[in-house]
């Protein structure tokens, strides 16, 4: 099927309809700029259709036995493996993504549905012990109710896939709002993988549409109990004030600047490799995406000279060629802006060993060394294929290096001794660390999140069954109470 031509519509109810707004999302391959799809978008009142349609339709789902709501994920499952060569080619031209990224978010796509069949089984009461004679305390895991989702572009099936099918999995009802850039590989596809797989109408509705149409709506509406969103920390921050404001739950999983520490006694060759996959897949749009390379001064130069060669000799340009490493960038005003990042650190400093240049969206890699200490861009989430090369002199130099960022979301340490590299990630002030690995990973039991401004809250496994219900507590009083009066 051709999903950008079906595809273009809202989702709403269990029917594919289009938007009421008065403009078009128009949605581009961001490599060669072709038209795909354009979407009417959807207005505050279908925003409130999405959500009005979750509420009535959850109850009977959360009533549903668990064993039943599983099979709606195996068939899910189904669907994507059967359909994997649609979807990756859907990557390929909404995304940019190459084939081996496309191939990468499809593993992991399966994964967090395979998992959700699990957690369709996971929820577990207690039983606790009270002071009071005769008193039996039971708690109970409820659904929240309705989940309100907002995605990213960079990996919009699996991070969309991430949030929607666990808290369906768990007896919730969902509404997505997808990035503009991706409406449909991270919006409507995702509706029709379910709709194939028989999820029952209203559980799951796609809106595709924007703030300078509905405003907060999407997260003030009175529906939603919890809002999940993965994206920048700018616009994450807005998001965690409006639902604060509302009483609503958030999960935040934002933006990062990870760095990945080589030590002294690190193996350069399979560090080298580590730190170009960690740095480049994606284009580096990434958020665990290693924007710092920290290398010992003593190893420095056989680094750099070995790091810089392979970033060198990474084959840039159509992502639809299988042969391709680094595709373009999700358009090209990330590209202009991740340039002109990089010509401001050189004016102000730094040094320029690949430079990389523009085609359209296009981006070459870019490896800076000599940043000055008080360089605006060591700070900042980079989203791009430019890196930066950072020399430390010993692990305290390090350690305050690594923690000198307002982001904490991923990294990684190179040692051979793993205790050495243990005790050195404790010490970095991330969510997750990898001692002799890259710094992007997500595996679907782990808990996966960060710190300081990369987020608020845990996905995956029981972080997951945390995120997406709440506790009651029901007491029993086996005999009568003495009241005071």
């Amino acid at each position: 099927m051709s999903y950008f031509s079906e595809l273009a519509l809202q989702y709403i109810d269990g029917e594919w309809r289009s938007g009421s707004g008065s403009w078009d999302i128009v949605d581009f391959n961001p490599y060669n700029g072709d038209k795909l799809a354009s979407i009417t978008v959807a207005t505050k009142a279908e925003v409130d259709q999405a959500y009005r349609a979750a509420e009535r339709a959850q109850g009977a789902w959360a009533e549903t036995n668990p064993y039943a709501r599983r099979l709606v994920f195996e068939r899910a499952l189904k669907v994507i493996e059967e359909r994997e060569a649609e979807i990756t080619e859907a990557i390929i031209a909404e995304l940019g993504g190459t084939y081996l990224k496309a191939g990468f978010e499809l593993a992991l796509t399966k994964d967090m549905l395979r998992q959700s069949m699990q957690l369709a089984l996971h929820p577990e009461g207690r039983i606790l012990a009270s002071p009071v004679d005769g008193k039996e305390n039971r708690l109970y895991r409820k659904p929240v109710g309705v989940v309100g989702v907002i995605s990213p572009f960079n990996f919009p099936l699996f991070l969309g896939l991430k949030s929607i099918a666990p808290a369906l999995a768990l007896g919730n009802a969902v509404v997505l709002k997808p990035h503009q850039n991706t409406p449909v590989v991270g919006g409507t596809l995702i509706a029709k993988i379910f709709e194939e797989a028989g999820l029952p109408a209203g559980l799951f509705n796609v809106v595709i549409t924007d703030i300078a149409e509905i405003g907060d709506s999407f997260i003030e509406h009175p529906v939603p109990k919890v809002i999940s969103f993965t994206g920048s920390d700018h616009v994450g921050r807005h998001v965690a004030t409006v639902a604060a404001s509302h009483f609503k739950r958030t999960v935040l999983e934002m933006g990062g600047n990870s760095a990945l520490v080589v030590l002294d006694d690190a193996d350069l060759d399979y560090a080298v490799d580590a730190a170009v996959f960690s740095r480049f897949a994606h284009q580096g749009q990434v958020c665990m995406a290693a924007n710092r390379v920290l290398v010992d001064r003593s190893v420095e130069q056989e680094f750099t000279r070995k790091f810089v060669a392979k970033t060198a000799s990474l084959i840039v340009g159509d992502p639809a060629d299988p042969a391709t490493q680094i595709g373009p960038l999700i358009n090209t005003l990330q590209a202009e802006r991740i340039t002109a990042e990089v010509a401001q650190a050189v004016e102000a400093g730094a040094t320029a060993l690949l430079l990389g240049e523009a085609d359209g969206a296009v981006v070459s890699p870019t490896v800076l060394g000599d940043i000055p200490a008080d360089a605006p861009i060591l700070r900042r989430e980079l989203f791009g294929p430019v890196v930066l090369v950072v020399p430390f002199d010993g692990e305290e130099e390090a350690v305050r290096i690594a923690n000198d960022t307002p982001f904490g979301l991923s990294g990684a340490v190179h040692t051979r001794d793993i205790e050495r590299g243990v005790r050195f990630a404790q010490r970095i002030d991330t969510g997750m660390m990898h001692v002799n690995d890259g710094t992007i990973a997500d595996e679907p039991i782990v808990p996966f999140g960060g710190e300081k401004a990369s987020g608020v809250g845990r996905l995956n496994g029981d972080a997951t069954v945390d995120a997406f219900t709440t506790v009651k507590w029901i007491s029993i009083q086996h005999g009568r109470s003495r009241f005071p009066f």
